[in-house]
Order: C-alpha cells, then sequence, then structure tokens
C-alpha cells in the first residue's frame, strides 16, 4: 500500500529514526503487519503522486455522492463496491494501453507471478460472486 507521509500513516520524518519509533511502530504500519501488507510512503514532496489518489477520489465522488442520494451508508458502500467493480472490469484505460486495471493486473500476473500472493483471477466477478 502506497501512502503519503501523513501523521496518520507515518511518524513525522524528523521522528522515525528515533529508538522509541523504530521500537514500537506506527499504529498504521502495525495494522499492515498483522495484515501482511507491504506499507511504502511516498517521497516527501513529491505532490503529484498524491495528485493521483486526489484524482481516483474525485472520480468515485463524481460517480456516486454528487450524482445520487443515499438513505444510508449500505446504500452508498454497496453503489461505491458496484462502481469499483465496473471501474476495474470494464472502464479501459490509455495509461494502460487500453486495458482495463483487472486486465493489466492479469498479464503482469502471468508474466511475473512471484509478485503476487494469490492468484488475481480469484477476485474476478464470475457466476459465484
Amino acid at each position: 500500500m502506497l501512502t503519503d507521509n501523513g501523521i496518520q500513516f507515518a511518524d513525522l520524518l524528523k521522528n522515525r529514526n528515533g529508538p522509541t519509533a523504530r521500537w514500537r511502530g506506527h499504529p498504521f504500519d502495525r495494522a499492515c503487519w498483522r495484515h501482511d501488507i507491504e506499507h511504502r510512503l511516498t517521497k516527501p514532496n513529491h505532490p503529484w503522486i498524491n495528485g493521483q489518489v486526489e484524482r481516483m477520489n474525485r472520480t468515485i465522488k463524481d460517480a456516486t455522492v454528487k450524482r445520487y442520494h443515499y438513505d444510508s451508508h449500505d446504500q452508498l458502500r454497496q453503489h461505491i463496491q458496484l462502481f469499483i467493480d465496473a471501474y476495474n472490469h470494464a472502464r479501459r484505460l490509455k495509461t494502460l494501453r487500453g486495458l482495463t486495471p483487472y486486465e493489466y493486473v492479469a498479464r503482469i500476473w502471468t508474466e511475473e507471478p512471484e509478485r503476487f500472493k494469490i492468484d488475481p483471477y480469484h477476485h474476478s466477478a464470475g457466476l459465484n460472486t
């Protein structure tokens, strides 16, 4: 998981190499370790990487809360999940040379399976989902 250097994800840069920080670790890092997730931080003062995340958040917001009214958080969660599934399996992106995000991940998996912990085909939409 790639995050920015916000205090919700990492200790302040000046405090990261102190003995206390190395011993206890940041709470977000501990949660990642418990779930076997690699946590990486963006380089400080590189806002364009964070801009990519903000752009995707805007895309999701435009497709959901700016267009529809939801009576409950569950309705919103269900609609966001439907949108993400449609985006990942149907939206062809120029940056991925015309592939959908799912097709791109599947192609990388066939070329370099050692980079993955699980088979991405296990997360595809199908008859049993």
